[in-house]
């Protein structure tokens, strides 16, 4: 047992009312350490685990962000989590949308939040395509990497993989990053699961009922009122080391980022780091 994981019997409850026939969920396992959620989830996808397969890891040594980037925290201080979706319903050319689906998924949940004796909710925004930014100074506090895998003999599968601080103190966190607990609100980390579980299968529901149509299903709004990039002075690093200066003024229905640029034009961007510079 991974030293101050005291909660077995919450984890055993979330268990019980997110799987099916009570949640929306196929399975939800709980592990006490591994090198990557979402590496372990696609080896079950080619393997055939079921849609909306859910693995949960107290102490994750080998996350990966965006760009190969490391994700770590304490044992049992974050949320380090995977996704295994297969959305049937929804043409493939749509499913650059899951990632975006995860961020306003978190937002959803944790924009109710409060601190003990607040009566502020927590600042919840989104930074294009998928950071989640919290508190008045907007720090992040999650990254989502979404991958599509093989799926075995059901085809292709995503895995979407999600890290969250909840617990971290604020004297451990890398700079610009921040926790739950450094916004002053104490939430277990099964409560907090079970909410962002519940909130993405409600918007996934819609998402495939809408066949991945992102403006139908109600995402693409959802996600516009919640994107803090939008409106903002933005340099976007671009892939082979280019960059890109203007004002994000729209997310577009495949959800890319369009940056109109000082000459007046506009660059629609489908991958990339946003650094947000100042306010328009």
């Amino acid at each position: 047992m991974i030293p101050g994981v005291k909660d077995a019997a919450a984890w055993k409850a979330l268990q019980t009312t997110a799987v099916a026939p009570v949640g929306a969920w196929a399975r939800l396992d709980v592990v006490d350490a591994t090198g990557s959620t979402n590496a372990d989830l696609a080896a079950a996808a080619a393997a055939g685990a079921p849609d909306r397969s859910v693995l949960v890891a107290h102490h994750q040594t080998a996350g990966r962000g965006r760009r190969s980037r490391t994700w770590e925290s304490g044992p049992a201080e974050g949320l380090t989590f995977s996704l295994l979706l297969r959305p049937t319903q929804v043409p493939a050319e749509h499913w650059g949308w899951a990632p975006l689906l995860a961020g306003l998924a978190l937002v959803v949940a944790l924009e109710d939040y409060r601190a003990p004796a607040s009566v502020a909710t927590l600042e919840a925004a989104l930074k294009w395509p998928n950071d989640l930014l919290l508190g008045p100074d907007q720090r992040k506090g999650a990254g989502i990497l979404s991958e599509v895998v093989p799926g075995g003999e059901a085809g292709n599968a995503l895995v979407v993989g999600i890290g969250l601080n909840v617990s971290t103190p604020e004297a451990e966190l890398p700079e610009g990053g921040t926790s739950l607990l450094a916004q002053s609100v104490r939430r277990t980390r099964p409560d907090v699961l079970g909410d962002v579980l519940a909130v993405f299968a409600s918007l996934e529901d819609d998402w495939r009922a809408a066949r991945g149509d992102a403006a139908r299903s109600g995402l693409l709004s959802g996600y516009r009122s919640r994107c803090a990039t939008l409106g903002r002075e933005v340099r976007v690093l671009l892939p082979g080391d280019r960059e890109l200066l203007g004002v994000a003024e729209d997310v577009d229905d495949d959800g890319r980022l369009v940056v109109r640029e000082p000459g007046g034009g506009t660059t629609t961007v489908a991958a990339g780091d946003v650094v947000h510079v100042r306010a328009a």
